[in-house]
């Protein structure tokens, strides 16, 4: 069984009914000792009871012989000295106390509960706890008695406590080695319980997991009454969330288109007059153009970013990038070489994945001398998402500092010749935030520039 994380529900259910048990075995475990304990008191003080009756009768009763005192009471204990039980018969209406006491107690005298102060009970018995011979710890059931012939009596019965209180520790050490036994069994039920109940949660949260790594497109299964409504919402949501992506799409689509003709049409008819008017409105028509192509292109990058659980195969899009490149500045001789592993995937769409790199080699190949190189690795630090290291170095004049950090700004270029709208290296870093992930400019080793671009990997 897996370790259950600090912060789980499983762990809450677990620890909750963990509390539970133990309370409620604690508190059972107290009302059954006492109840036994009790009870064998009872029993004990019972016994008490009936030997000392029986005195009370051989007193009241003498036998054929005149014997008022028996030997054993049936009891052999009463036999053997100092075994804990004893009986003892003090008359107390002679000028002085005359004695007579069971074989088990020689040489030794119980005590009086009288003379410790133990008040009677309504029948006029007494009944405590004494020491007697050596150190013993006695019960003590004793009754004073007035026979008919004037004659009076002090009768004493003890029982060795010490059988109690074994009894009493048996009794608590076997129920508290039954109740631990039963609190692990418990738990461990209780544990199989919640694992087993919570299994559909767990099973929704793997698929959830998939959804967004792309391996799948909705929640597959069936799930208990009280999860299904969650798992149709859910798929219900992803589906709501795809269809307003798509609109989005078609509107951003739509609307570049009607903005470009009549943008189109303005500097055409500009372009044909030689005046002030014309100039300015061709300056203001490339503001507007730029304008718009840089809200259009911020509302497509939340459109895409919008969808759920899309991942791409890396290799094959860089390796088209190459050749594509390759053929678009076949006048200049440019070669693209790539480096990439078969496997490595893009936790996002392949359209953005074509957009950020394609910008970054096309770059790359304007203000490469002759060659362009474009490597991809995989970083899986120890804490957080595995990540893509996409690397485009050319072998240009390079960059320094400050115009890295001007190329960065939107709309910035660094020669005006060159062709672009300076939007490029913008998109890509908007994409790449938009992904977690960001774009670093820097030297090449060959001199030129290098763009370093770090992207979430799909696991």
């Amino acid at each position: 069984m897996r370790l259950i994380r600090a912060n789980s529900l499983a762990l809450r259910l677990i620890l909750s009914a963990a509390v539970w048990i133990v309370v409620i075995l604690v508190i059972t475990g107290i009302v059954l000792s006492s109840l036994y304990r009790r009870g064998v008191d009872r029993a004990f003080d019972r016994r008490l009871g009936i030997y000392l009756s029986v005195l009370v009768a051989d007193l009241a009763a003498p036998d054929e012989t005149g014997e008022k005192f028996p030997s054993s009471l049936g009891e052999p204990l009463f036999e053997l000295p100092l075994s804990g039980w004893y009986w003892q018969v003090t008359r107390l209406d002679t000028p002085t106390p005359e004695i007579r006491s069971s074989p088990s107690l020689p040489d030794a005298t119980l005590p009086h509960l009288d003379e410790l102060g133990v008040k009677p009970d309504l029948t006029g018995a007494r009944e405590g706890d004494a020491d007697g011979p050596n150190g013993q710890h006695l019960r003590i059931l004793e009754r004073t008695i007035d026979l008919a012939d004037g004659a009076k009596y002090l009768v004493s019965v003890a029982g060795d406590a010490a059988e109690l209180d074994d009894d009493k520790r048996i009794f608590d050490e076997a129920l508290a080695i039954t109740f631990s036994i039963l609190a692990a069994v418990l738990l461990l039920t209780t544990m199989f319980q919640v694992r087993f109940g919570l299994a559909p949660l767990k099973r929704l949260s793997e698929s959830l997991a998939l959804i967004r790594s792309g391996r799948a497109e909705r929640l597959g299964g069936q799930f208990p009454d009280e999860i299904a409504p969650l798992a149709r919402e859910t798929n219900a949501l992803i589906d709501a969330n795809r269809e307003v992506v798509e609109r989005a799409r078609t509107h951003v689509g739509n609307l570049a288109h009607a903005l470009k003709t009549p943008l189109s049409v303005i500097v055409n008819e500009a372009t044909g007059r030689q005046d002030p008017l014309a100039s300015k409105v061709i300056e203001q028509t490339d503001i507007m153009r730029d304008q718009v192509m840089r809200h259009l292109e911020r509302a497509r990058i939340a459109a895409r970013q919008a969808v759920v659980g899309s991942i791409t195969d890396v290799a094959p899009v860089v390796r088209s990038l190459g050749h594509t490149m390759e053929k678009i500045h076949h006048e200049r001789a440019i070669s693209v070489h790539v480096q990439v592993d078969d496997g490595m995937q893009f936790a996002g769409e392949r359209q953005d994945l074509e957009e950020m790199v394609g910008n970054l080699v096309d770059n790359a190949c304007k203000w490469a001398a002759s060659r362009v190189s474009v490597s991809v690795s995989g970083d899986r630090p120890d804490y957080g998402e595995p990540r893509l290291r996409i690397v485009v170095d050319d072998d240009g004049r390079g960059l320094s500092p400050a115009e890295r950090e001007q190329v960065a700004k939107r709309g910035e270029r660094l020669d005006e010749d060159t062709p672009g709208s300076g939007l490029g290296l913008s998109i890509v870093t908007e994409l790449a935030k938009l992904y977690r992930g960001s774009l670093t400019l820097g030297a090449a080793p060959s001199g030129g520039l290098r763009a370093e671009l770090v992207l979430p990997a799909a696991v």
